[in-house]
């Protein structure tokens, strides 16, 4: 790693503003990039010709975080403007307490304002979160709503740990495959460990964003882009980042995709607006006719009133039921059946199901015995189309971070956060948090990423800013956020290698990115 690159250079400067009565107002300098690990701190192990995986520890002994108590701001956001801050300091003061204000600044995207994003108020620095929980009951016993909170999560100062892994593929000299896949179904949920050993894999990593409750569709679809072996088997959500594995994971690259798919009977023609999902429900949006919104919207359940929805034979789980109108197609394109929604995907054929005038158009062209023709066309943002054939995989998540050698990080354009609403993808994009990661360098190498986090103390996480400056930091010129949280993973040899998130161990999830030998 370069000196550049050293602990010294993640120290976090702190200017101190003018005192507002007891309360101090901290103006925060943005953070600089994270650090890497020294040369000695590093585990290198070489699963195959072609295969490296690293790991280390980003340490910086200078930071200091503690558990604090911070006031929760009107709209349960994590921060307000400086009146309101300003305001409440006030009213802690006169209620026994000593607030302190920060600023908070804009991290540097490359599509969102610059300067201060706002004004958070906290009570009390606490080597513990139990003590931190008593002032936090104090505080909300005077009336105000609060949380205790670890501070190295803040963007705002440096973390102290951080558990990163990092494989590299070199397709010049490695003679496997790298593919995403959903393994069994697209319909189900399994742990990346599960699938990697399963599959005998040499390196696995989570994939893209997944629906993970019935609330909000299928479990385990994907919400977002995904190809499993030449076959679309989800849509974008608007223009979004991807990773197109082509030729087995020879040629990789990233570039945001759209996709559309066109259904034809006769002269009609009709627009699928989703493969393998519940019509009327678009998980993450990003699709014409979507409301409340037809852009992309990080966790956000978007609704159609009119819908046509393909299911392929890798859905294998019951159809979805309701109102509407469903025709089962052969491998043929060719019409079988027309009825009520339900059931399953026949071997080698396919189903269609429309909601609304997507309901009116199916029951009004398709005729059993003629085709229905579906065209599929994904598309990078130069119009260049992707064309998908039998070693080809598409992977999807979000934001860019790294973009022809620069970082880029595009988070309101991909919809991870809403620059007009604090509350909205506040903790997703600028907490740290445990991350996914995929990027190329200049040679076309792979390298598949992920550092831990939610562990006070142990390993933080990155915010997305520091995602994209550490993938710049290991070389990639073109890098991506994949899935995170609780979903991050990564398998060596079919074992796993981190330490996940959640309570209840590693997480089930949507695809997969698996390093084949």
């Amino acid at each position: 790693m370069r000196n550049e690159e050293s602990t010294a250079r993640r120290r976090l400067g702190l200017r101190m503003g003018a005192a507002l009565g007891a309360a101090v107002v901290v103006a925060v300098i943005q953070p600089p990039a994270p650090a890497a690990p020294d040369a000695g701190s590093w585990t290198t192990e070489t699963v195959a010709p072609g295969v490296r995986v690293r790991a280390g520890v980003l340490q910086d002994a200078d930071a200091k975080p503690v558990w604090t108590v911070t006031v929760q701001a009107p709209g349960s956001a994590p921060l307000g403007d400086r009146s309101w801050a300003d305001a409440t300091a006030g009213r802690l003061r006169d209620a026994g307490f000593e607030p302190r204000v920060e600023r908070v600044v804009w991290p540097a995207y490359a599509d969102t304002p610059h300067g201060t994003m706002g004004w958070r108020v906290r009570v009390g620095s606490y080597a513990a979160s139990g003590e931190a929980q008593g002032t936090r009951e104090k505080v909300a016993a005077a009336g105000f709503t609060a949380g205790a909170e670890w501070t190295g999560y803040d963007a705002q100062q440096p973390a102290d740990q951080e558990s990163v892994h990092v494989a590299v593929i070199d397709p010049a000299r490695f003679t496997g495959t790298v593919a995403a896949t959903h393994d069994s179904s697209v319909a189900d949920r399994e742990t990346t460990s599960s699938v990697a050993a399963k599959r005998h894999s040499l390196i696995a990593v989570n994939g893209g964003f997944f629906v993970t409750s019935d609330a909000d569709g299928v479990q385990g679809t994907m919400a977002g882009i995904s190809a499993y072996d030449g076959e679309l088997e989800s849509m974008a959500a608007g223009s979004r980042a991807a990773l197109v594995l082509a030729d087995g994971g020879r040629h990789a690259r990233i570039a945001n995709l759209t996709s559309t798919v066109t259904a034809r009977a006769g002269s009609s023609t009709y627009a699928v607006q989703g493969i393998n999902r519940v019509p009327g429900k678009v998980r993450n949006c990003g699709r014409p006719g979507a409301t409340p919104t037809e852009l992309p919207r990080q966790d956000l359940t978007c609704s159609k009133a009119d819908d046509l929805v393909k299911f392929t034979p890798g859905f294998r789980a019951e159809l979805p039921t309701g109102p509407g109108t469903q025709v089962v197609l052969d491998a043929d394109g060719r019409v079988v059946s027309t009825g009520p929604r339900g059931g399953t995907v026949p071997a080698g054929g396919s189903v269609l199901q429309g909601i609304g005038a997507a309901s009116d158009w199916l029951t009004a062209h398709a005729r059993r015995g003629e085709r229905i023709a579906l065209e599929e066309v994904v598309r990078d943002t130069s119009g260049r189309r992707v064309r998908l054939d039998s070693d080809d995989s598409i992977v999807s998540a979000a934001p860019t971070l790294v973009k022809d050698g620069r970082i880029a990080v595009d988070a309101a354009t991909e919809g991870t956060l809403d620059p007009k609403n604090r509350s909205f993808g506040y903790a997703w994009s600028n907490v740290r948090q445990p991350r996914t990661m995929a990027g190329l360098d200049k040679k076309g190498r792979l390298i598949l990423a992920t550092v831990d986090g939610r562990q006070p103390g142990v390993s933080e996480g990155f915010t997305l800013e520091e995602a994209a400056h550490f993938m710049h930091s290991q070389g990639a010129v073109q890098a991506l956020n994949l899935d995170g949280g609780g979903s991050t993973a990564m398998a060596v040899n079919g074992k796993l290698a981190n330490i996940t998130s959640d309570a209840t161990g590693e997480r089930a999830v949507g695809d997969t990115v698996q390093v084949l030998p």
